[in-house]
Order: structure tokens, then sequence, then C-alpha cells
């Protein structure tokens, strides 16, 4: 049952298999609208603690389970969630101010696809042995659970990176407290209502909802939680590392970026267009793969940036629920400010805004204009060294600036501080590999954006993060290897 407070949706934490509420509660606003829509709980030490005690309580049994019981588990949760996956994605829509068609389209079904494919994939690992003849000894490597894991996801894509963390943890018989972001907590806690029917023991998936300084500060300094996989920012993760130092923690942190596109005067611009349209827009902005800087050879600048900006003022901004709208909302007052500062320090900077954000009037349906809009906003004759070229964004904007040499693009890519993502677009083979592999960066595309093979790692360089996440790479994460050797 629903629990209502003035119509209100309340969201209780989920710890040892039932709803538990909580003393204080904090609002959570629908950002299409800026109304509060739900109260999430505020939870602090006690209510993790309980969570921690639960998941420690259920890791014995768990973790003893085969793989392939656990596989058929995880399989069951993936039917439920897709079994339900339209009131999943409306809730994702109006809770985050995605548009109604990214959440069904890509939320939802990766979400169920996450434990799909780690239940699959938890059938499928080998471990090494060698052989010493003249010590007449066989050593083989076995690997074991870790514990509790401790896992906190942000506000962008809400169950879809939630999952991509629970789904390998109980795969590899790990038990879990999860902390959702506390903007966006509603798809989590709908996610908890159908771990009992899947089969999911009781305290094996434990969800604590709150703000990352009391929840999720207690989740990382709890001694009995030797596992820490965060997604978020910078910030949050030097904080989360200092935090874990003394615990000596594992960590898998996936941090921000700074992603160029680079784009040189061979591209086939048909299919580029549309695709960097995409990579910069998608989702408002709001993903850690998203293009923010676009460099582009001379010889096709200038017909490259008429032709982007003529499709980038064809999205159309409103309300997510619309099926025709492209960009919906960002994700709160507060980030929406700090977007168009960006496009204010660069305009200040002496750069050009071509469109959106100060330029182009933005039209809302009645019931919209107090939400967190922004037009798709294109800046232009902005210098590398401005802050709109070095920190991350994450909203609806990009910017567009030309090169001359490949050697030089490579360089001027590599000057961030980040190494999430990069594009690369080219119909020269040679290029295509040469550029891609001098990229400081943990992913690259090539005439293609967001084509994920989740078997093949996934993760930065720099100060995009610590880690890989995938098939091989989660399963080591979330497993303690063991060399064991034996004397015949």
């Amino acid at each position: 049952t629903m629990a209502h407070s003035k119509g209100l949706l309340v969201l209780e934490n989920f710890i040892g298999g039932r709803f538990v509420p909580c003393s204080s509660y904090i609002d959570s606003y629908n950002p299409s609208t800026g109304d509060v829509y739900c109260k999430v709980p505020d939870s602090g030490k006690e209510d993790v603690e309980a969570a921690v005690k639960a998941a420690k309580a259920a890791f014995p049994a768990w973790s003893s389970k085969s793989p392939l019981e656990r596989s058929q588990i995880l399989n069951k949760l993936a039917d439920l969630i897709e079994h339900d996956l339209e009131a999943f994605a409306q809730a994702e829509s109006k809770d985050q101010g995605k548009t109604i068609t990214f959440a069904r389209t890509v939320d939802i079904p990766r979400a169920v696809y996450n434990f799909r494919f780690f239940a699959s994939s938890i059938l499928h690992h080998t471990a090494e042995c060698t052989e010493m003849a003249t010590a007449g000894c066989l050593h083989y490597t076995f690997r074991t659970p870790v514990g509790v894991a401790g896992l906190i996801s942000p506000w962008n894509l809400p169950l879809y990176l939630l999952t991509w963390k629970i789904a390998p943890a109980i795969a590899c018989g790990n038990t879990v407290v999860a902390k959702p972001s506390e903007m966006t907590s509603v798809t989590a806690w709908m996610m908890c209502k159908l771990l009992e029917k899947a089969g999911v023991p009781h305290g094996v998936v434990n969800v604590v909802f709150g703000t990352g300084s009391k929840a999720g500060e207690a989740l990382v300094c709890h001694p009995d939680v030797p596992l820490i996989s965060f997604t978020g920012s910078t910030l949050t993760a030097q904080r989360i590392t200092e935090k874990s130092a003394p615990h000596c923690k594992r960590l898998s942190l996936e941090l921000g970026g700074k992603n160029p596109a680079i784009i040189f005067d061979d591209a086939d611009l048909t299919q580029c267009i549309p695709t960097t349209l995409r990579s910069s827009f998608a989702n408002q902005g709001e993903i850690c793969l998203c293009t923010s800087r676009i460099f582009v050879q001379r010889g096709i600048y200038s017909e490259f940036l008429k032709r982007f900006v003529a499709e980038a003022k064809k999205w159309k901004v409103g309300n997510p629920s619309d099926p025709t709208v492209n960009v919906g909302a960002l994700i709160s007052k507060e980030h929406l400010e700090k977007v168009k500062n960006y496009v204010k320090k660069a305009q200040a900077e002496g750069a050009s805004i071509l469109c959106g954000e100060g330029v182009d009037s933005l039209a809302l349906p009645p019931g919209n204009q107090k939400g967190y809009f922004m037009l798709p906003t294109v800046i232009a004759e902005v210098k590398d060294e401005s802050c709109c070229m070095q920190e991350e964004i994450f909203g609806p904007v990009t910017c567009v600036v030309p090169f001359d040499t490949e050697e030089e693009v490579i360089e001027r890519a590599n000057g961030v501080k980040y190494g999430l993502a990069a594009t690369v677009w080219s119909s020269n083979v040679g290029r295509v590999h040469r550029v891609a592999q001098r990229l400081q960066s943990g992913l690259v595309w090539t005439n293609c954006w967001l084509v994920r093979d989740l078997n093949l790692p996934f993760g930065g360089m720099k100060t995009s993060g610590i880690g890989r996440e995938g098939a091989k790479d989660s399963y080591e994460f979330f497993t303690e290897v063991k060399t064991i050797t034996i004397k015949h």
C-alpha cells in the first residue's frame, strides 16, 4: 500500500525484507512543475546500522547459494520489473524530469537488462590453475564474495545505475546496502516491492534513502562494509576516499567527464550531426558520457556549425510526459541555476551563444511554468582555458571549436582533468585507430555514441574515476581472489 501524506507519496527504507519508517523526511521535487512530489527518508547512522546488520545476517546463506540459484532469482526480478515497465518509466520521468520516451526506451529496459546480463555472466566465469612439476604442486584460484557491499548511485539515471551495481553485487553472492540519490528515490523504492516475489531472501538487498552527507557518510564509514561502489561527482568521491581510507575499503568510483567529440573533415555529417546532437543533449545533457566539447576540423567548421545549430533549435523542450518532447526538465532549481551560470560566464568571456539559453525564448505549457527547463544551448568561440571547456556542466550545453591538425586536436582533447569518454568522427580507418589509441579516455566511440557491450570494461581515467565495471571487471571487484596450493 502507498502511504500518503497530504496526497504525497511517502517512501520508507527497506531493511531486512520490510519497509521501515524513518524519524524524519526530506522533500523531493517534481522537476517539471517545481512542486514537492514525495517525502524521502532522511536516514542517518541508526538506519544504516540496521541495514548493515540485516545485510550481514543474510550474507552466510546467500553467499553459499550456487551461482545458478542466484541467477534464477535475478532473472525473476528482471521479469517483474519488465512486467511493470510502464509504471517504472512514468515514475522515473516524473521524479527525475527526463522525457517519458527516454525512460521507456533507455532507463527501464537497461535496468531489466542489467539483471539479465549478470544473471547470465555469473554462470560463465572460470578460475586459473597452474602446475609446478618440480615442487610437485598444483596452484589454483578461488573467488569468494566479499561481504556487505555499499552502493551509492546518482540522480541522472536512477534505476539504471542502481541496478548496474546491485546486479553484479548480489550475483557474486554479496549482500547489499544501497543509497540512491535523495532527489530520485522512487524507482528504487518500487523495485524493493518486487524483491520478495522474485525470491530475494530478506536482508540480501537493503535500501536506505537519504542524503550523501548523512546516510552516505554513515555507509562509507561503517566498519562492516568492506567495499563501496559509487557513481557521482569527483568532489564526493574525494570525500569517500578520505572517509574509507582508515578502513582500507575497496573502492569503485565512476565520476564525471568532459567528453570531447572530434570531427574530422572526412566525417559523414548525415550520421555525425544527429548523433552529436544526441550525445550533447540526450537526458538534458545529464549523462556522464555526454559530449560537451566538440572539436571540428576547420574545413567543415562553418558548415557543421550551421547545420548543428539549425537541428538543435528543432529539439522540443517541455512537459516530460509528452511523447513528442526531446528535452525534459533539469533535476533541480539549484542545478538549473548552476548550468545557466556557465552560459553567463561564457558570454562574459566573449564567446558567442548561437542558440538556446538567453538567445531564444522558451515557451512552456501552463502546468510547467515553474519547472526547471532550459533550451539546448550551443556555444562557439570559446577558449580551451574557459571553465566551460574545463569543467563538467552536466546540462544541455555544448561548446563547438575549430581545429587544424590531428596532432593538435589530440593534445587539446586530452587537456582536461577528466578522461571518461570520447567520440571520433572520420571515414579514415587508420586515423580512427591512431586517435582512439592516443586519447586519455576509458571509452572511445568512433562514428557512433553510447553503443555499450556490458561484457567490456566501463570506466574512466584521471579524475573520471577508479576501476572498471563490466562482466569480468565487476566480478573481480565484487569478489576476493584466493590462491590455493596443493602438494601432491
